[in-house]
C-alpha cells in the first residue's frame, strides 16, 4: 500500500511538473499600446466627431491598444501640460490635434526626446518634420473650395466678408492662404471686412450683425472659415430680415447642423472627414509601434477597400479627401452622422 501511494505521488507530481512546463512554454500576451490623443477642445462637434471615431476603432475594441483623450480647451498651456502627464506616464503613441501652430512645436520636441512616437491629426504644428508620421486634409485647398463655392453663386463680382478661424492654429492659416490666393483671380470681389470669430457660431452672428449694419446692402458674400461661423453669419443674415439665398455663405467642415442647412438651400459646406482621420492616425501609431506585422483597420485604407493609399503606413503626410456637400448626397451623409 505505501508504494503505491508513492507511485501514485510520484505520477501525479510528474504530471504537475509536465503542466507547469506547458504553462512556462505558451507564449506571453501582449500588453495594450498605450495612445493618449490630445486633441483641441470637446466642446466642438469636429472635435467630438473625431473622438468617437477614435474610440471605435477595432485595434480599441480586441485589446490591441487602449486610448486615452485629453481635452485641451483650447488652450495651448492645458495641451503643454497633458504632454507633460502623457510623457511621464510612458505612453506609447501620441496623436496631437494641436490649438495653436507655433506653440504646439515645443511639446511635441518634449515627446520625441522622450522616445514617444508622434502622430498628427487634422490641424498640425508649424514644424511638420517633428511628426513621425500625419493625417489631415488640405486646408489651403479647403479655402479655396470656399472662397469659389462663394464667388461663383455671386457671378464673380461683389463685395464679401471673410470669417477667420482662431488666429495661430494651422487651419485658420492655411485656409485664410487658399481663400487669399482664391481672391487673386477675381479682380471685381471687394473684401469689405476680415475678423476672427474664434471658430464660434455665438461670435460670428455677432460680427455678422455688426457687418450687415455698417455695410447695409452691399455683403454680397460671407466666407467663414468653418460651420459653426457660417451658421451664425447665416443666422445673423435671417435676422436681419435679408433673403439668405441671395447671400451665399460657406463653411467647413460638414458638422451636422451645416448639412441640414445645406438640405434647406440655405449655406455651403464641405465635408472634413473625421472618421478617416482619427481612425487613420490610429493605425498610424500603431504600425510606428508594433511594426511592420501590424495591419491597418481603418476604411480609409485602399488595402480595406478605401480610397488612401496605405504604403506600409511609411509614409509621413497622408491627405484625406475633402468631401463637397451637395444637395445630391447630404440626405446620405446625414443618413451615416445618425450612426456615428
Amino acid at each position: 500500500m505505501a508504494l503505491k501511494n508513492i507511485t501514485r505521488r510520484v505520477a501525479m507530481a510528474a504530471l504537475a511538473g509536465a503542466g507547469l512546463a506547458g504553462l512556462a512554454a505558451a507564449p506571453a500576451v501582449a500588453a495594450p499600446k498605450r495612445i493618449a490623443a490630445v486633441v483641441q477642445s470637446l466642446d466642438t462637434e469636429y472635435n467630438v466627431l473625431w473622438a468617437n471615431a477614435a474610440n471605435d476603432h477595432p485595434a480599441l475594441k480586441d485589446g490591441t491598444a487602449t486610448l486615452t483623450i485629453f481635452d485641451g480647451r483650447m488652450d495651448p498651456l492645458n495641451q503643454s501640460n497633458q504632454f507633460d502627464t502623457a510623457i511621464t506616464e510612458k505612453y506609447d503613441a501620441i496623436i496631437f490635434i494641436p490649438v495653436d501652430i507655433n506653440a504646439g512645436i515645443d511639446p511635441v520636441k518634449r515627446a520625441k526626446a522622450a522616445h514617444i512616437v508622434m502622430i498628427g491629426s487634422n490641424t498640425l504644428v508649424a514644424d511638420t518634420s517633428l511628426y513621425d508620421s500625419y493625417i489631415n486634409s488640405d486646408d489651403v485647398e479647403a479655402g479655396k473650395i470656399l472662397a469659389k463655392s462663394v464667388i461663383d453663386k455671386m457671378g464673380g463680382k461683389g463685395n464679401v466678408v471673410v470669417i477667420e478661424g482662431m488666429i495661430g492654429q494651422s487651419a485658420q492659416v492655411q485656409r485664410g492662404q487658399g481663400v487669399a490666393e482664391t481672391l487673386k483671380n477675381y479682380p471685381d470681389v471687394k473684401v469689405l471686412e476680415q475678423k476672427t470669430a474664434n471658430w464660434t457660431r455665438a461670435e460670428a452672428m455677432s460680427l455678422t450683425e455688426n457687418w450687415l449694419t455698417q455695410h447695409a446692402g452691399e455683403i454680397n458674400g460671407i466666407i467663414a472659415h468653418n460651420d459653426e461661423e457660417a451658421i451664425g453669419a447665416m443666422e445673423a443674415v435671417k435676422a436681419s430680415g435679408a433673403d439668405i439665398k441671395k447671400i451665399p455663405v460657406a463653411g467647413v467642415d460638414g458638422i451636422t447642423d451645416a448639412l441640414l442647412a445645406v438640405k434647406r438651400g440655405e449655406m455651403m459646406s464641405t465635408l472634413q472627414d473625421a472618421d478617416a482621420q482619427a481612425k487613420g492616425a490610429i493605425d498610424l501609431a500603431l504600425v510606428r509601434v508594433i511594426g511592420d506585422s501590424y495591419k491597418p483597420r481603418a476604411a480609409v485604407w485602399d488595402v480595406n477597400g478605401g480610397k488612401l493609399a496605405w504604403e506600409g503606413g511609411k509614409k509621413q503626410h497622408y491627405s484625406v479627401p475633402w468631401v463637397p456637400v451637395t444637395t445630391e448626397n447630404v440626405d446620405a451623409l446625414l443618413k451615416m452622422r445618425k450612426t456615428q
